[in-house]
């Protein structure tokens, strides 16, 4: 395998870096938004889920004992 040229390798970064497109400040803050409400909910819906499972759990060792 051909080493790279130091030189030849930052220019294609820099040209592979200059094809990327930035988000927006608005699309950031609206995904980022996005991001803490799905987490809000999926901690509500384990927190359920782990009550629904302990209450279960509590009431077959309360009848197995």
């Amino acid at each position: 395998m051909a080493k790279a040229n130091p030189l030849q390798f930052a220019q294609q970064v820099r040209a592979e870096v200059s094809k990327v497109v930035w988000p927006t400040q608005r699309e950031t803050l609206l995904t980022t938004g996005m991001v803490f409400v799905m987490v809000t909910l999926a901690a509500i819906f384990f927190s359920i889920a782990d009550i629904i499972i302990r209450f279960g759990l509590d009431t077959i060792l309360r009848f197995a004992s």
